[in-house]
C-alpha cells in the first residue's frame, strides 16, 4: 500500500502517535509524516505510506499556511 493520508490531528495527541496508530492499523507498512503539529495543536497532518515516504522532502517544501485563534487579555 503506498499513498498520502490527510489526518485531522486531535489536540491531545502527537504527530507520532498518529503515524504509529496508522502504522498499526496497516499491520506494519512503512509510515512517516511531513511536518510535526504540537500536541496541543490541531489541523492536517500529512501521513505518507509505502513508497510515497520517498517524497518526504519534497512535501515539506511545499507553502504552509498556519491559522491561530486567540484571546487577547484573558
Amino acid at each position: 500500500m503506498d499513498g498520502v493520508l490527510l489526518i485531522d490531528k486531535p489536540r491531545g495527541m502527537t504527530s507520532h502517535d498518529v503515524v504509529a496508530a496508522v502504522r498499526r492499523s496497516l499491520a506494519g507498512v512503512r509510515t512517516g509524516h511531513a511536518g510535526t503539529l504540537d500536541p496541543f495543536a490541531t489541523g492536517l497532518l500529512l501521513v505518507l505510506v509505502g513508497r510515497a515516504t520517498k517524497a518526504q522532502r519534497e512535501l515539506m517544501a511545499l507553502p504552509k499556511r498556519y491559522e491561530t485563534v486567540a484571546r487577547l487579555g484573558a
